[in-house]
């Protein structure tokens, strides 16, 4: 895309979904931290679950170390990788008590450093939390952004880069969001609506997907 083009398909995105934000259910960074940290490989519908009753009982670092492992897999064990999840959960408590004070750091280093903690887990943290111009990449931002033409690239790092490139730094920050509900609602894995997709003026995508023809009613026996 030209720099017009990425410049009016990104408008076009903020109007379609002007109230953006993220799906996952929390109250500080520490219980947002959890959250992201157990959506990997799982929806947020079913991290949104699970989290009420495990920030109920564990919403600080001390209270999710001196949980543990075995507690924690007991609330959480509806969603994906469970037992991995509970583990790094609790031992990234424990590494927050005893590097951070308890608190979530501010800087990507410092956030990857953590249990279970990956560069679009800390870009998350650190866009949402924090309010830094940080573009997370996860499948949806991925395959939105290379079918666009917005960012293309064969690695989430390399899209991620061409991203944080090319949206003008005012919209670096509300982008993700609007990226991200848009690859799940409308630019789907398997077939993107296009008929419905607010930006398919600029999506360079060439193959777009018509509107379905109405089914014909079968006749009355």
């Amino acid at each position: 895309m030209t720099k017009a083009e990425v410049q009016q398909f990104l408008t076009d995105l903020s109007r379609a979904w002007p109230d953006a934000q993220t799906e996952l259910h929390y109250t500080t960074p520490f219980t947002l931290l959890v959250a992201v940290v157990l959506s990997a490989q799982a929806t947020d519908a079913s991290v949104n679950r699970v989290t009420p009753a495990l920030f109920a009982t564990a919403p600080t670092p001390q209270a999710m170390a001196a949980l543990g492992d075995e507690q924690v897999g007991q609330l959480i064990r509806t969603i994906g990788l469970w037992r991995n999840k509970a583990k790094n959960v609790v031992e990234l408590s424990r590494q927050l008590l005893a590097e951070h004070d308890g608190q979530i750091p501010h800087t990507r280093e410092a956030l990857e450093k953590l249990a279970g903690v990956g560069r679009k887990t800390a870009n998350v943290v650190l866009n949402v939390a924090f309010n830094q111009p940080t573009v997370p990449v996860d499948t949806h931002v991925f395959r939105l952004a290379n079918r666009s033409g917005l960012g293309r690239g064969r690695t989430v790092e390399a899209v991620e880069k061409k991203l944080e490139a090319r949206i003008p730094l005012p919209m670096v920050r509300d982008s993700h969001h609007w990226l991200i509900l848009q690859g799940r609602y409308v630019c789907k894995a398997r077939k993107p609506e296009c008929w419905r997709c607010a930006a398919q003026q600029s999506c360079l995508f060439p193959d777009k997907t018509p509107l379905p023809r109405p089914k014909t009613p079968r006749a009355a026996p």
